[in-house]
């Protein structure tokens, strides 16, 4: 199995640089004031992402392994409600409709096999 790679410090601190910075102009959507710590931070970040800083890799790789974790966690969760929302109310209704789309009804006679009476393709002159 191939090793997930760690991104650059650049792109972390380039995204970060964004996060912190429309955290910091967040308030002015409601006509409130500039945070000015968060602005701070976001100028640190872009600083040290664009000289590539050694200063970002264990923010960088707690990070990483944070997104890990969520995935282990967020999509186990996702794939449940998917198959209870969807996989499962289909199955029951096709279930009181009657339907056996895998023909998976016993069968009284000596063998499953279904019998064709007609062709679709020949299969003749395939080239």
């Amino acid at each position: 199995m191939d090793e997930i790679k760690i991104g650059s410090n650049r792109g972390f601190g380039i995204v970060f640089f964004v996060v912190f910075f429309l955290i910091g102009l967040y308030p002015l959507t409601y006509s409130g004031e500039i945070r000015i710590w968060a602005v701070i931070i976001s100028l640190i970040f872009i600083v040290l992402g664009f000289f590539n800083s050694k200063i970002l890799t264990p923010l960088n790789k707690i990070w990483f392994k944070f997104g890990i974790f969520l995935g282990k966690i967020i999509s186990p969760v996702i794939m449940g409600i998917i198959f209870f929302l969807v996989v499962t109310p289909t199955g029951l209704i096709m279930r009181l409709l009657g339907k056996d789309v895998l023909n998976l009804k016993y069968n009284k006679n000596k063998s499953y096999w279904i019998e064709k009476n007609s062709t679709k393709s020949k299969m003749r002159n395939q080239f």
